[in-house]
């Protein structure tokens, strides 16, 4: 069994958005508040992202730079991109998964994002029908 002692649970799931502060007003008036706000460097514009939280459960809601975010507009269904699953280890959690001969997405991981107070490091996977599984450690 992979994981074993190290997968804590959902940490969030990752929406692509074409407008950050309209999906940050929509998802305010369910209840979320704004936990975390960054921009990541892009190729031609920043990548800006919101963590917004309600209780327990985290949305990591993110505006993709120009085509992206065009191609994003003329979608109808299936805007979630990727669920992130909690880890204490990443480093762990790497080894493990590519033991066990699964392919990693990134080609520099355990890849590290300036989010949160100290960073997060993070992989991915793809599930048997192309769904995009995260596996995420918040550096404490």
């Amino acid at each position: 069994m992979l994981l074993k002692g190290n997968l804590q649970g959902l940490q969030h799931l990752g929406i692509p958005v074409t407008d950050l502060e309209r999906s940050k007003a929509f998802y305010a008036r369910l209840g979320f508040v704004e936990a975390m706000r960054t921009d990541i460097p892009g190729a031609s514009e920043p990548i800006r992202v919101a963590m917004m939280r309600h209780e327990k459960l985290t949305i990591e809601l993110y505006q993709l730079e120009g085509e992206e975010r065009q191609a994003l507009s003329e979608r109808t269904d299936g805007h979630i991109d990727h669920i992130a699953l909690d880890v204490m280890d990443i480093e762990k959690a790497h080894a493990e998964i590519c033991a066990a001969g699964l392919e990693v997405l990134e080609d520099a991981a355990p890849v590290f994002l300036p989010f949160w107070d100290r960073g997060v490091k993070y992989f991915t996977i793809r599930g048997p029908d192309g769904e995009k599984v995260e596996f995420n450690q918040i550096l404490r």
